[in-house]
C-alpha cells in the first residue's frame, strides 16, 4: 500500500512529450531558473547490470551538445538520506515549453565508473 500519496515520478513543472531530438523528451511546463535542482535521474544499486537504476527523469532526458542542464553525482539526498545517485541541475534559465537536455556519452556502460563520462563536470 502506498502511504505517501504525494509522490510523483516527475516534478510538477516537467512533462514528457514527443521530442525533435529523439523519441520522447522532458519539457518544462513552467519557467525554470538557472541553478534549479531538477531531481534524481539514477540511483546506485550494484544489483543492476550497469549498477544504476534509471528513474523517469533519467529515462526521458535527451542528449544535446549545448545542454541546458548538467548531471551531478551525489552521495546524500535531503529527503532520502545517504544514497549514491545522479541528479540534474539547470545550467541556464529554461523557458516554459523548452526541452531539458544534458550532454552525455551514450553506451559507455562497460566502464564501471560510467557516471564520470556523463559529463558531470560541465
Amino acid at each position: 500500500m502506498i502511504k505517501d500519496s504525494n509522490w510523483r515520478p516527475l516534478p510538477n513543472f516537467l512533462t514528457i512529450r514527443q521530442s525533435s531530438i529523439e523519441g520522447l523528451g522532458l519539457f518544462a511546463t513552467k519557467n525554470i531558473k538557472e541553478g534549479t535542482d531538477l531531481g534524481i535521474t539514477h540511483v546506485y544499486d550494484s544489483r543492476f547490470h550497469d549498477n544504476y537504476l534509471r528513474l523517469p527523469l533519467g529515462a526521458f532526458v535527451n542528449h544535446h551538445e549545448i545542454p541546458n542542464c548538467k548531471a551531478v553525482i551525489g552521495q546524500e539526498d535531503e529527503k532520502f538520506g545517504k544514497v549514491k545517485h545522479i541528479r540534474i541541475v539547470a545550467v541556464k534559465d529554461i523557458k516554459k515549453g523548452d526541452e531539458l537536455t544534458v550532454k552525455y556519452i551514450i553506451n559507455k556502460l562497460d566502464n564501471p565508473n560510467w557516471e564520470y563520462e556523463y559529463e558531470i563536470t560541465q
